[in-house]
C-alpha cells in the first residue's frame, strides 16, 4: 500500500470547530490532534455529531467557526491531501458509473479538472481495486456489487488518491466478517505508511482493534485521549447515558 500513500508531514489539528445544518449547531468547541500514523476513533450516540464532524473536516460541510490544519498549514479539500469514505447510504448507487470510474475520481485533483485520466492513472486505479480484492472487475456498474464490495470500491478510491489523511464514516456498519478483516487490515496499512486516519464508528470492538486514540462525541467533545486510558465506563455513561449498558 505504501506506493499509493503520502505520509503526513505533521499532525492533523482541529481547533474550536463548530458546524451544523440549521440555526442550531450539531456540535461546537471541538478540538483534537491526530499525529502521522495514528488512528483516532469517534464514538457517540446517533445524531451526536460524529459524521457531521468528519464532513466539516473534509470540507463537505462549511465550518461556522474554528480551523483545521495539517502540519501547521490550512487543510483544504482542494489540495488533495484528504480522502473521505462516506457512509454507504449517502451514496447514489444507481448513478451510471463503473467501479473504475469511482476509483478514478480519487485521481481528479492530480489529473486536473479539464483532463482525462492517462495510462498511469488507470494503472493506479486498477492496482487499488486489486488491493481490495476487486481486480478485473473495474468495468462493472457499482450497483452490481454487494454492500461490502461497494465499501471496498470507496476504500480503493481513497487509496488511489494517495492521501495524507483519510476520514472513514461508519465503514464497518452492515458488512460481514471478511470485509471487516479487510478494512481493519487496510486501516493498519494506511497508518503504517504514515497516513492519519480518523474514523466514526458505533462498533466498540473495531474501535479497540484499530484505534490508538478515541474521542467521545455528544454535540461536543466529551473526552479525547489514548484508548487504554480514555475508553472507560465513566466516559461511556457520560456520553451515552442510559443508551448503553456498561459490563464490568
Amino acid at each position: 500500500m505504501n506506493a499509493n500513500t503520502r505520509p503526513a508531514a505533521g499532525p492533523l489539528e482541529a481547533r474550536g470547530l463548530e458546524a451544523g445544518y440549521g440555526a442550531t449547531p450539531v456540535f461546537s468547541d471541538v478540538s483534537l490532534r491526530v499525529g502521522p500514523g495514528q488512528v483516532a476513533g469517534l464514538i457517540g450516540p446517533n445524531g451526536a455529531g460524529k459524521s457531521t464532524l468528519l464532513k466539516a473536516i473534509a470540507g463537505v460541510l462549511s465550518l461556522r467557526s474554528g480551523s483545521v490544519t495539517l502540519g501547521g498549514s490550512a487543510l483544504r479539500p482542494s489540495d488533495g491531501r484528504l480522502a473521505f469514505v462516506p457512509q454507504r447510504e449517502e451514496v447514489k448507487w444507481d448513478f451510471p458509473v463503473t467501479a473504475q470510474d469511482v476509483v478514478l475520481m480519487g485521481r481528479t485533483r492530480k489529473i486536473g479538472w479539464l483532463r482525462g485520466p492517462g495510462d498511469h492513472d488507470r494503472a493506479v486505479a486498477a492496482a487499488a481495486l486489486d488491493r481490495f480484492g476487486l481486480g478485473g472487475q473495474g468495468g462493472r456498474h457499482i450497483s452490481q456489487f454487494s454492500g461490502g464490495q461497494q465499501q471496498r470500491i470507496f476504500f480503493a478510491r481513497a487509496l488511489a488518491q494517495e492521501p495524507s489523511v483519510i476520514l472513514l464514516d461508519e465503514v464497518f456498519t452492515g458488512v460481514d466478517a471478511v470485509n471487516r478483516a479487510l478494512f481493519r487490515e487496510a486501516i493498519r496499512d494506511f497508518a503504517a505508511a504514515g497516513v492519519i486516519v480518523l474514523l466514526a464508528t458505533h462498533d466498540f470492538d473495531e474501535m479497540h482493534a484499530v484505534c490508538d486514540t478515541v474521542g467521545f462525541i455528544d454535540h461536543g467533545l466529551v473526552a479525547y485521549g489514548p484508548v487504554a486510558t480514555t475508553f472507560t465506563a465513566e466516559r461511556l455513561r457520560e456520553t451515552f447515558g442510559g443508551q448503553v449498558a456498561v459490563i464490568s
